[in-house]
């Protein structure tokens, strides 16, 4: 009886617990959901969440010479205007890795020249569109001037160039952001040039070369030697320094 008494019990007590509505199940919430309330609470408590926007390009860095243990030397010729056939001769000849920052504007149909340059070795590189000085231009100026030659060189020669030379070798702060903006990672200017008979001349430091030196070519022979014959005797100086030319894009 008592056993019967028991089992009756326990069933009134299921019975009732059927009956009544499942008041303490309706507040209990599966343990994610409940994290997920309250991130959203902290969310409303703290305000919206910043979304980062697009990161600003690096700036490129300016460099005149190229720190290096290694004797070597970069030889850079400009804007475009000498177009000397032998010269691509002695380029392929002695397979010098000269660097050409050109321009659009100087260069005009002479673009085939430059093509027969870079298949024998000579790398392409940025030199504004019109050859403007950009100190002191407004951003888009600049960056017209950058970007524009860039396509340009695209369109010729399947490459966008990775350093830029700006003319007269002014820039300022502007100029480093448009270049930037155009994937430009290395302004290059200079230490030594090479003036129109040939001789060299030092920005600063020590008037002899020296190793990691950057050495632009003076473009304009109107008054003085041929291309050839100033890079020939550059190169003299070259080799009595115990020193040997080097492709600029391997080491900037």
């Amino acid at each position: 009886m008592r056993a019967r008494g028991l089992a009756g019990l326990a069933a009134a007590l299921l019975a009732v617990v059927a009956l009544v509505p499942l008041a303490g199940c309706a507040q209990s919430v599966d343990p994610i959901e409940r994290l997920g309330k309250k991130a959203a609470e902290r969310v409303r408590s703290q305000g919206p969440v910043p979304v980062a926007g697009p990161r600003a390009p690096a700036l490129p860095r300016v460099v005149d010479r190229v720190r290096t243990r290694e004797r070597v030397v970069f030889l850079t010729y400009d804007d475009g205007v000498e177009r000397d056939p032998r010269f691509v001769d002695m380029v392929r000849e002695l397979r010098l890795p000269v660097a050409m920052f050109l321009t659009d504007s100087v260069v005009g149909p002479g673009y085939g020249h430059f093509a027969r340059l870079r298949a024998v070795g000579a790398s392409i590189e940025n030199h504004t569109l019109d050859h403007s000085a950009l100190r002191g231009l407004p951003y888009a100026g600049q960056r017209a001037e950058i970007c524009g030659q860039q396509e340009k060189l695209r369109a010729r020669f399947g490459v966008r160039p990775r350093l830029f030379r700006p003319p007269y070798g002014t820039y300022d702060a502007t100029t480093l952001r448009a270049a930037g903006g155009c994937g430009i990672s290395a302004v290059v200017l200079w230490r030594v040039s090479v003036d129109g008979d040939g001789g060299l001349s030092y920005a600063r430091g020590a008037h002899r070369l020296l190793p990691g030196d950057i050495v632009a070519v003076d473009p304009d022979e109107t008054t003085g030697a041929p291309l050839r014959e100033r890079t020939a005797r550059l190169l003299e100086e070259v080799r009595g320094r115990g020193l040997r030319v080097a492709r600029l894009e391997d080491y900037v």
